[in-house]
């Protein structure tokens, strides 16, 4: 593997980790309101309401990015070593980078099911534009990549179009940039009968039960480790500040999620003591942003939970408002299941799942 590729890769893990560490702990402080658990507090019971207006909408996106630029991010990976440095364009990739996804239904959200949705999609946002694309609506679900801007980041370029043979003429589309669809009742058929657990639906919801056995389990973890605490701002925005220490927030979920482990879907592998040591013994503080009673933004800094050097800021945002289109792209060239290597483009790295 050449040198570059390969600092990219290590500093993506530890980008990567630190990401996963502050999202933990921003669903799980978002939870501790959400859920109710912190109903005696007043800052707690806002976000609660925030929340619960959010399930009212029919129509929701939320985004998410990195509000940092490009040094940060550099400074940020400098964990990994010092001979293992973010390439500079590397680094600038990702301070553009943006995901949002949108979703659409004829119920309010809270009330949905999979057959009210009219549609959903999730879509990857570079500085030079969309990135990688994809929408479930109707029977089909839809796939689109720049897929020379992925190969030109990763350092892998991609096969022209010309070079694929006749036999392969539907990912040519692919190759283009041009929208492709596959059959959403067949991709599903195929994932379950290449499963390894013999035909089980790995991605299977959880059942009404178990959800209020680990809300339960969480509200009382949260209740014990988080604060809430409220500061007004202007025009009608309200901050609303939780605080709690990352692995005791961590390791007290997970010591109360263990017991109900069977009960999870396959597939799903709480972490061990041995990974909790790891998690970062340092206090994550998320703040929900209100704009007249509605939650428009979750902001954390990860430069919290990260060695980066002191001052260095690295916020992770996560946004709200109305979803975008959500429609059925015209023109889609459809590709069989069974030409799809993995089940799906993104699975197969075909749009950019694998570079991502």
């Amino acid at each position: 593997m050449p040198v570059a590729l390969r600092r990219k890769e290590n500093a993506i893990t530890v980008i990567r980790k630190t990401v996963i560490a502050a999202g933990s702990a921003a669903v799980l402080l978002a939870t501790a309101a959400a859920c109710g658990t912190v109903q005696s507090l007043s800052a707690g019971q806002k976000v609660d309401q925030a929340a619960d207006r959010l399930g009212e909408q029919k129509s929701l996106a939320f985004e998410l990015d990195l509000d940092a630029d490009s040094d940060a991010l550099t400074a940020l990976a400098g964990e990994a070593g010092s001979d293992e440095e973010l390439p500079p364009e590397f680094a600038k990739f990702l301070a553009g980078l943006r995901v949002e996804v949108s979703v659409k239904s004829k119920k309010p959200l809270a009330d949905s099911g999979e057959k009210d949705l009219v549609g959903t999609s999730v879509r990857i946002e570079g500085s030079e534009g969309v990135l990688a694309e994809y929408r479930v609506v109707g029977d089909f679900t839809y796939y689109r990549a720049d897929m020379k801007a992925l190969g030109e980041t990763m350092g892998m370029p991609m096969p022209t179009a010309d070079q694929i043979p006749e036999s392969e003429k539907e990912f040519r589309k692919v190759l283009e940039g041009e929208w492709v669809k596959i059959d959403t009742g067949a991709l599903e058929e195929a994932a379950k009968s290449e499963s390894p657990s013999g035909g089980a639906d790995e991605t299977a919801g959880i059942d009404a039960k178990t959800q209020k056995k680990i809300v339960d389990a969480v509200r009382g973890v949260i209740a014990h480790e988080v604060t809430f605490a409220a500061k007004d701002g202007s025009d009608g925005t309200e901050h609303i500040i939780a605080k709690a220490n990352f692995r005791d927030l961590i390791t007290g979920v997970i010591d109360k999620l263990g017991p109900l482990e069977s009960e999870l879907p396959l597939g799903t592998e709480l972490p061990t003591g041995k990974d909790l040591k790891d998690a970062p013994n340092k206090n994550v503080a998320v703040d929900f942003t209100l704009k007249n009673g509605d939650l428009t933004q979750v902001e954390v800094d990860l430069a919290a939970l990260a060695d980066a050097p002191k001052g260095t800021k690295l916020p992770l945002v996560l946004n709200f408002t109305d979803a975008g289109d959500v429609s059925a792209p015209s023109g889609a060239t459809e590709i069989p299941v069974g030409k799809v290597p993995g089940g799906s483009p993104f699975a197969s790295g075909l749009l950019g799942g694998g570079a991502l």
